[in-house]
């Protein structure tokens, strides 16, 4: 089954968010991704080794804060590009006592969407 892509994500699971936050490999790549970036230049960009880098950007994707794109190449050879997925995140507390998180995303833009479609045919195929 395709996720709808164009569907407001539901919130994750606030622990997923703070073990992201927490993580200083996790925050290194998060500094240095002011564009989107493949996994090999988030690794060069940040000094930390890819095999880790694909494993904090999981973490990342996990807690919906890195979000995943395609950069589409002539020679077919498309590459995953990773971009930040939030502008801020609050922790609060309801009303039941519980905390929460909240994370505020700006807008995906057409191209951003298409991508998303586009990502999550190619998980299915």
């Amino acid at each position: 089954m395709v996720r709808d892509p164009f569907a407001d994500e539901d919130q994750p699971d606030i622990q997923e968010v703070l073990d992201a936050l927490d993580d200083p490999d996790c925050r290194a790549i998060v500094s240095v991704l002011e564009e989107p970036m493949t996994a090999s230049e988030i690794a060069e960009a940040s000094d930390i080794p890819l095999s880790t880098t694909y494993r904090k950007i999981d973490l990342l994707e996990e807690a919906q804060l890195v979000y995943e794109g395609t950069e589409i190449r002539p020679d077919g050879q498309h590459a995953s590009t990773y971009e930040v997925d939030f502008e801020e995140v609050v922790i609060a507390l309801t009303e039941e006592r519980e905390f929460d998180a909240d994370i505020a995303r700006r807008p995906r833009t057409p191209d951003q969407r298409l991508e998303s479609l586009w990502s999550e045919v190619r998980k299915e195929t």
